[in-house]
């Protein structure tokens, strides 16, 4: 940490910490977290209009960004709207790109003014499992419109990504470590007294081999492929999916029988991949911490904030699937964005704990110049702008793509073309819908969400359950 205090200059640091003052608005005290809790409780109601409006009221007069893209095309692809929830995730998409770019041209670190500005102020890039996450569910819209050809573009895309991501992901750990290095600063969030360690770094998290690779969007390319006919690049994807999720039956079958699924004649029947998606992804809140930073000898005592991510309080999976008056399909767990978003925030904590320091130790700084100058006379003005900014650093970043499910697990089976009554049994009783199902392969998803069922089907209403 001494080695950090040298290298930073008050003469420098008061300009950078005054354009950061400058630079804030109403970003630093907003809290996505408790934006998004109404606009998720009338999704969990049903009522995705009002969801919609909500979204667009807290995103009047200002510029659309990333986030509102995220949700809002979730969000739409709730009201089966797909082709307008395409719209969304295409633009958001764009923004991902473009933000992409520029960190491919620009170092993540690059200068001491991005360390000043609290990370709740730099633009907003969605973490590499939202990233994954949003190809896949632009794949399943195109599934939902019956266009597998857009869904292989989105599952080739998928893969891309995968592999930049990967390559940058060790790019970035390196330069973290040769930063934290260079300056002398702290990386591991374990030395913050009363963090709660527990809720990214147990063994379910470190079984992820990392936070954006998942069992669901391998297993996927793998059926739209083999729907496709391309047993040569349906064969890599059930086998990564096996990978990922190792030890899952349906997993196993996919890839065992697959060559004689694709070259069997057609029967009537429609080969029918059932996704089950429950519950939203979790929050990031904001939580007070302190850091002792010395200064001249002495110690200055600094509030710090973090992200921690919200215990885990989905609702218990969803046991079985049954179709008509057909035996319960065992509906397997396949991926669990809950694990991904705690992997991601345990990977991306050694760098936010680098930008922590950095600030911690500019405002210890600061403090210690406005002591020395009222010691003097006239720091009044000069602890005026201190408090501001240490309010301005307050609160960590906990914007995430809520609007996200926690878990979704999946079921197959080979149906006759027509309309079928599919049953799923929850914790809070039985959920039923009408599916019709045509062709050779068919994908139906769904999503219980609150008292709701969502998906590619009606929910029944109670004389048609009787019937």
């Amino acid at each position: 940490m001494e080695v950090l205090l040298s290298r930073l200059s008050c003469r420098a640091l008061l300009p950078v910490a005054a354009a950061a003052l400058l630079l804030t608005g109403c970003a630093a005290f907003r809290s996505y977290d408790l934006e998004l809790q109404g606009t998720l409780e009338h999704a969990r109601s049903g009522n995705v209009e009002a969801a919609l409006r909500r979204i667009e009221s807290q995103n009047r007069g200002a510029e659309p960004d990333l986030l509102y893209y995220l949700e809002r095309g979730m969000l739409e692809r709730l009201a089966r709207r797909y082709e307008e929830s395409q719209k969304s995730w295409t633009a958001a998409a764009s923004r991902v790109e473009l933000r992409s770019a520029l960190l491919e041209a620009k170092s993540l670190l690059a200068n001491t003014s991005s360390y000043v500005i609290s990370d709740k102020l730099r633009t907003y890039e969605a973490p590499d499992y939202e990233k994954v996450m949003l190809l896949t569910f632009m794949a399943l819209n195109h599934l939902a419109m019956d266009d597998y050809d857009k869904a292989r573009v989105a599952i080739r895309q998928t893969h891309e990504l995968e592999a930049t991501i990967a390559e940058r992901r060790a790019r970035q750990l390196a330069e973290v470590e040769e930063e934290a290095a260079k300056r002398g600063a702290r990386t591991s969030f374990k030395e913050l007294n009363g963090y709660p360690v527990q809720t990214i770094d147990n063994p379910e998290v470190q079984a992820l081999r990392n936070s954006y690779q998942s069992a669901l969007s391998h297993y996927l390319a793998g059926f739209v492929y083999e729907a496709l006919g391309e047993a040569s690049l349906a064969a890599p994807g059930y086998r990564l999916a096996n990978e990922l999720q190792p030890g899952v039956a349906l997993l196993e079958e996919a890839l065992r029988g697959l060559d004689e699924r694709i070259a069997s004649p057609a029967d009537g029947t429609t080969d029918v991949l059932f996704l089950v998606a429950a519950g939203t992804a979790p929050a990031l809140r904001s939580q007070h911490f302190s850091l002792f930073v010395p200064v001249q000898g002495g110690v200055v005592f600094v509030p710090v904030s973090f992200p921690v991510m919200a215990q885990n309080t989905w609702t218990p999976l969803p046991s079985a699937l049954t179709v008509g008056d057909g035996a319960p399909l065992s509906l397997a767990p396949l991926t669990s964005i809950d694990l991904m978003a705690r992997r991601q925030l345990l990977d991306d904590m050694p760098a936010i704990m680098l930008r922590a320091t950095v600030r911690a130790t500019t405002s210890a700084v600061l403090q210690y110049q406005a002591q020395r100058a009222d010691n003097r006379g006239g720091g009044a003005a000069f602890a005026a702008m201190l408090g501001l900014g240490a309010a301005l650093l307050a609160t960590a970043d906990d914007r995430t793509w809520r609007t996200l499910p926690s878990q979704i697990s999946v079921a197959r089976a080979r149906l006759p073309a027509g309309v079928h009554r599919v049953a799923i049994d929850t914790p809070q009783g039985r959920r039923s819908a009408r599916v019709e199902v045509s062709g050779r392969y068919a994908v139906i998803d769904f999503w219980l969400l609150g008292s709701e069922l969502y998906g590619r089907a009606r929910r029944e209403s109670e004389r048609e359950k009787a019937k």
